[in-house]
């Protein structure tokens, strides 16, 4: 209870202390918070050292920028005979399509590495995340899909029962600016991945990801099928990334991937601006 006290009073005391500035950090932390819960899926439960998760969110982000703006319409003649003022997909419709295009890439990035463990798990997944971006950054040539480092604007903001997350609302005479309308979203969305990951360390599901996070050998000769297990972690994780990546692609209302190098050119970062 004390806990929700504080999370429902903090951007106010926040904006008081620096302004909406600190709220949108808030929210950015909301937003991390959402991909490391899904992190602790693959790595914490079941043991998968997977340096290339950043992936799964730039998946998500991706895909709302480009079904949530009119980007593809401008790009290719045919969807703009089919849909003149571009897609415009509400963020609503674009999350499950996230979350499931990203556990398919989850899927496809857990299949080819299962006997892979430690180290050579870790140098795979990070190739992997480096794909994705290289990737990301270039596809703006022959076809523009991404419109490569330039990035794509005027992603659709949240909208829930009638309220547009770009403006601000008066509610029992307060002003909630935008930054403290995706805060409390934000929040929500939060508390329901909490809820759903504490449900799942305590299923049946989560504890096959603990028998093999300890020891695999043990867990597949208890009859544990170690293969489609570590597969659904990979899935499962990504897909809580994919969904991160989504509502990321809202917020920003602006996304491109640049390259952000921690120390040397082999640990780079995925950072959206």
């Amino acid at each position: 209870m004390g806990f929700l006290v504080v999370a429902l009073c903090a951007p106010f005391i926040v904006q008081t202390l620096g302004g909406n500035y600190w709220v949108r950090v808030l929210d950015f932390a909301l937003i991390y918070i959402m991909l490391a819960l899904g992190l602790n899926i693959v790595v914490g439960f079941a043991g998968l050292l997977d340096l290339g998760y950043i992936a799964f969110y730039a998946v998500g982000a991706y895909l709302m920028a480009l079904l949530g703006s009119p980007h593809l319409s401008n790009q290719f003649e045919w969807i703009h005979q089919l849909f003149p003022h571009g897609l415009h997909l509400s963020m609503w419709f674009v999350l499950p399509i996230a979350v499931l295009v990203a556990a398919t890439f989850g899927v496809l990035l857990g299949a080819p590495t299962l006997k892979l463990r430690g180290d050579y798990l870790a140098i795979v997944t990070l190739g992997f995340g480096e794909i994705i971006r290289i990737f990301m950054n270039n596809l703006d040539r022959p076809l523009n899909i991404t419109n490569g480092p330039k990035g794509i604007t005027a992603v659709d903001p949240v909208h829930i029962f009638g309220f547009d997350f770009s403006k601000s609302h008066e509610i029992f005479g307060l002003k909630f600016t935008p930054v403290f309308m995706y805060y409390y979203l934000l929040v929500f969305l939060v508390i329901a991945i909490v809820f759903i990951c504490l449900r799942l360390q305590n299923s049946r599901i989560g504890r096959a990801f603990v028998a093999i996070r300890e020891d695999e050998i043990a867990a597949k000769a208890m009859g544990i099928n170690t293969r489609n297990i570590k597969l659904l972690a990979f899935a499962m994780g990504a897909s809580f990334g994919g969904a991160s990546g989504a509502v990321f692609g809202a917020f920003q209302a602006l996304f491109r991937l640049s390259r952000s190098c921690c120390g040397s050119p082999s640990m780079c970062w995925p950072s959206w601006c």
